[in-house]
């Protein structure tokens, strides 16, 4: 990784942080809880990356990072929420998240359904915000708002979620493994990297280099998940180790094997990295950040 890549990482998160204190409101009458549960998990100390990866997708393709922070705030908004309605007891049942109570267990189970409900229809008004408006012509804004709409839901994340829960408990085949991850975890990420593109004005080719990018990176990313749940430090990731294998979840580890599932990861990382050979140096933290995900700790 280049020497200032923290800073580049500490920078954006810092932006995007402020950002969303701008935009997620707070409100001061009988739904006060609501904003309250909303600013609670979104302030959880989360690393960004969704949203770092949209301003660093635009930056390669010449765009100016501050430009696209509603829609970079959208995709942290809705990548809370999923976090949010995943520790509900219905789904992971998890009592910590980044080494605090889950928005759950620290209001209740309703007030965080709800909040992860604002959270998402939010993330749909930022990316129609007036001041994304006013930069990005409004054929690339529908295109990114589809985009981004696929990847949250039956072609990406969502149905990713659903078939984690059925595959629960069971042995899966690589294929199904593979479709997990490619729409629980995947999807998302290859979608941000790609909208920041997108927004920017990307030309076509590097568009689809940065949707192969996205697309690797997201899937390394989800196994290395995979392999922290066994290895990791819980003080680091905030949450018990292990509970992957007592769910019996489908990962990467359980179906291959530790040292294979970090070859893989590697792979995978090559993969992104070239996906990116035609970009010149406006790309360097885009490929910072594919080493990053295999070399993180939590």
């Amino acid at each position: 990784m280049s020497p200032g890549f923290f800073d580049y990482l500490k920078e954006k998160q810092t932006l995007i942080s402020k950002a969303l204190e701008r935009y997620v409101p707070r409100l001061n009458n009988f739904a006060s809880r609501l904003t309250e549960a909303m600013h609670y998990s979104l302030m959880a100390g989360g690393k960004r990356l969704r949203p770092i990866l949209l301003l660093a997708g635009a930056e390669a393709v010449g765009g100016q990072a501050r430009d696209y922070l509603p829609a970079a705030c959208a995709l942290e908004c809705i990548h809370t929420y999923s976090l949010i309605h995943d520790d509900l007891p219905a789904m992971d049942d998890d009592d910590l998240r980044r080494g605090k109570p889950t928005c759950h267990k620290a209001f209740d189970e309703a007030t965080a359904i709800l909040a992860g409900d604002a959270l998402l229809t939010l993330a749909f008004e930022l990316l129609t915000h007036p001041e994304l408006l006013a930069r990005v012509p409004c054929e690339r804004t529908m295109q990114v708002i589809r985009l981004v709409a696929q990847a949250a839901g039956l072609q990406g994340m969502v149905v990713g979620q659903m078939a984690d829960l059925l595959a629960e408990g069971r042995s899966v085949s690589p294929e199904e493994l593979d479709f997990i991850h490619r729409h629980k975890t995947g999807a998302l990420i290859s979608a941000s990297v790609t909208s920041g593109a997108i927004l920017a004005g990307g030309k076509k080719e590097e568009i689809h280099a940065l949707e192969r990018y996205g697309w690797a990176i997201g899937r390394a990313f989800q196994i290395v998940d995979d392999i922290l749940d066994l290895v990791g430090d819980e003080k680091l990731l905030g949450k018990p180790v292990g509970s992957d294998l007592k769910k019996k979840k489908a990962t990467y580890p359980a179906l291959y094997g530790l040292e294979a599932s970090k070859e893989k990861a590697l792979s995978l990382v090559q993969e992104a990295l070239e996906a990116l050979a035609a970009f010149d140096h406006k790309a360097d933290p885009l490929r910072d950040i594919a080493r990053y995900i295999v070399e993180r700790k939590l």
